[in-house]
């Protein structure tokens, strides 16, 4: 009788599974939230290197069409002309901006902002240099901001409330 008893299995407790559970929601509690912010960066990321390409392929095209930016972005103004506007970026051309066989395409198809979804451009004149982040965009919500005088082009915040600061990532502006 006493080999029976020995031999009986025992499970767990409801303590000790209690314990269990709780250690794996503190676990989950301190790990989940680094997953939601590689997202982010990812997208932040992602739109560096976006635009460095856009910047690139601009100087490419203006180069190649007579020190002239793209006329559709020019007279691009906001959310009725995108993603249209970056048409001529997006098709082979000739040098006077016309389809053509000569030169491009540039882009594959019109870029799109990570932070905000948006391709929409808005067109600021003069020697505006938005530089790195921090100035206010008052364009609106449009996914870019650019310069015709200068040909610079920027992003917009995540809430299209500032131009993307490419320098600082973690600038609490680009949430905005």
């Amino acid at each position: 009788m006493n080999a029976i008893r020995n031999r009986r299995q025992r499970g767990f407790t409801l303590v000790e599974i209690l314990i269990v559970v709780i250690i794996l929601g503190i676990l989950a509690a301190i790990v989940i939230p680094q997953f939601t912010n590689a997202s982010q960066d990812a997208r932040k990321n992602s739109l560096t290197s976006q635009l460095q390409t856009i910047r690139s392929q601009l100087e490419l095209y203006k180069l190649q069409h007579l020190d002239q930016l793209p006329p559709a972005l020019l007279a691009a103004g906001g959310p009725a002309s995108s993603p249209a506007c970056w048409n001529e970026m997006c098709i082979k051309t000739d040098a006077s901006h016309a389809v053509g066989t000569q030169f491009g395409p540039y882009l594959q198809a019109a870029p799109l902002n990570p932070l905000n979804n948006n391709s929409d451009v808005a067109v600021v004149t003069g020697t505006t240099d938005y530089g790195s982040g921090g100035v206010a965009n008052g364009s609106g919500t449009v996914g870019f901001v650019l310069n015709d005088t200068t040909g610079k082009i920027w992003a917009t915040s995540a809430k299209f409330g500032n131009i993307y600061n490419e320098g600082d990532a973690s600038d609490t502006g680009n949430d905005n």
